[in-house]
């Protein structure tokens, strides 16, 4: 068969419109289907600009470009079709484009949108695991007057999906739980819950996490560009955790943005309107940054609407016990453990302690003491297994007493035997860490007994 013939057969077939237009916009061929979809006679449009005949059409966009254009709908005179513009390139120049569009049976296209929103969903689902709230109201436990009060703050904070929430409080008191907390309370639940750490992210690349950015705004950007993270939690709650953390020149940025709700991606000068409710954190005192020029006081104001002051678990001791009772059953599901209560003595050790870490050290203690009681088949935590809260007490309260030489020499003796225990007991090697003397080294292993039977 004529291969010129077989390529004439297919562009004159009834599935599909073909056309070819030159580098000038002027059509060069189209077949009957697409005359017969236009309703016009071959001489009215062969020669003619395309711009004229079919104003929406792709063909100029792939001919500027030089780039394929593919899948996309077209209609015409309410014929509904999946299109492709496909550029003509020879010798490494453009000099023509072939456009074609396939009819598409009802049925087929039923099938097909229902593939498309089936992958959809499924993006959809994926999504929605990833950004959303994971905790609520009922997680926060307590009964203690002052945590009462800030999480009924929180709550009526829900009602209000606009404003901006400023979470304060030492680490490990539950700021993120909170922020959590109020998203799904709020009108905003069903859109994204976006966490961004600012601690954690370079500075040079957090306007990028943040706002976005365009195709080679810098080196090493993705191509075609990527969204940020206020784009990616439109309609929903941005929780921006160690806000204090944030540079000068990015406080600024972040300030316009609380302003105007609109930005623009690096490297873009499209401004990119936006409805997010923003939660920020931190453990630091912002007023006293703003004092000493680390943090913008116009930003603060405009960060703290609404603050909820998070206190510390040694101003809610009482709450102790109930948060053991809570914590216990979700700790046995995650270590495998079966472990169901705690002793008297236990509870007593667990509240004379002063709780630097809050409720995240109160959960590292209970998983330690879970552990070790589960290994020795007890069922209930005892004093046994926190002999290592009661010797960190004892210390603390012998250490009021002590003078400072004996406090300097105690801090030595646990730096020395820390390195010697990191090194295999290697002297060479621990001094040099320590950048002191061998000699040196051996009198004070001898003085503080430090032998390798005692390790």
């Amino acid at each position: 068969m004529d291969p010129g013939l077989l390529v004439s057969d297919l562009l004159d077939t009834n599935a599909m419109t073909a056309l070819i237009v030159c580098k000038d916009g002027s059509v060069k061929y189209i077949n009957k289907t697409y005359l017969d979809i236009l309703g016009k006679k071959e001489e009215a449009v062969v020669g003619k600009y395309i711009g004229d005949i079919t104003p929406e059409t792709r063909t100029l966009i792939s001919l500027m470009t030089g780039k394929a254009i593919v899948g996309y709908n077209w209609s015409v005179n309410g014929y509904n079709m999946i299109a492709c513009s496909l550029p003509l390139i020879k010798n490494g120049e453009i000099v023509a484009c072939f456009a074609y569009s396939l009819f598409l049976d009802i049925w087929d296209a039923k099938d097909l949108v229902n593939n498309l929103m089936s992958e959809l969903n499924m993006y959809k689902d994926e999504v929605h695991h990833l950004y959303s709230a994971r905790h609520d109201f009922a997680e926060i436990i307590g009964q203690a007057r002052n945590i009462q009060d800030v999480k009924f703050l929180a709550q009526k904070a829900a009602l209000h999906p606009s404003i901006t929430v400023l979470v304060t409080g030492e680490s490990g008191t539950g700021k993120e739980l909170f922020a959590h907390a109020i998203h799904k309370a709020s009108s905003r639940s069903r859109m994204p819950f976006i966490r961004v750490n600012c601690a954690a992210i370079p500075e040079n690349l957090l306007e990028a996490e943040l706002f976005g950015y365009e195709e080679g705004a810098f080196t090493g950007s993705r191509k075609g560009g990527s969204p940020g993270k206020f784009e990616l939690a439109n309609g929903g709650t941005i929780f921006l955790d160690e806000i204090g953390e944030m540079s000068l020149s990015m406080q600024s940025k972040l300030l316009v943005f609380l302003q105007e709700k609109e930005f623009e991606r690096l490297g873009s000068h499209h401004p990119i309107r936006v409805n997010v409710r923003v939660i920020a954190a931190t453990n630091r005192n912002l007023k006293e940054m703003i004092t000493q020029q680390k943090f913008r006081e116009d930003l603060y104001y405009r960060l703290n609407v609404l603050n909820l002051d998070i206190p510390p678990l040694r101003e809610r001791i009482q709450d102790i016990p109930l948060l053991a009772s809570y914590l216990i059953p979700k700790l046995n599901r995650e270590l495998n453990t079966c472990v169901t209560s705690m002793s008297d003595e236990a509870l007593d050790i667990f509240c004379k302690y002063d709780w630097p870490g809050n409720i995240r050290e109160l959960t590292n203690v209970l998983q330690r003491a879970m552990i070790l009681a589960d290994m020795e088949n007890y069922l209930t935590i005892t004093a046994k297994q926190l002999v290592f809260m009661k010797n960190h007490n004892e210390t603390k309260d012998d250490s009021s007493s002590k003078t400072l030489r004996s406090l300097i020499r105690d801090y030595e003796k646990q730096i020395l035997a820390k390195v010697l225990e990191e090194t295999d007991y290697n002297k060479s090697k621990t001094a040099n860490i320590l950048d002191i003397d061998l000699s040196s080294l051996y009198k004070k292993v001898k003085q503080y007994g430090l032998t390798p039977e005692n390790f």
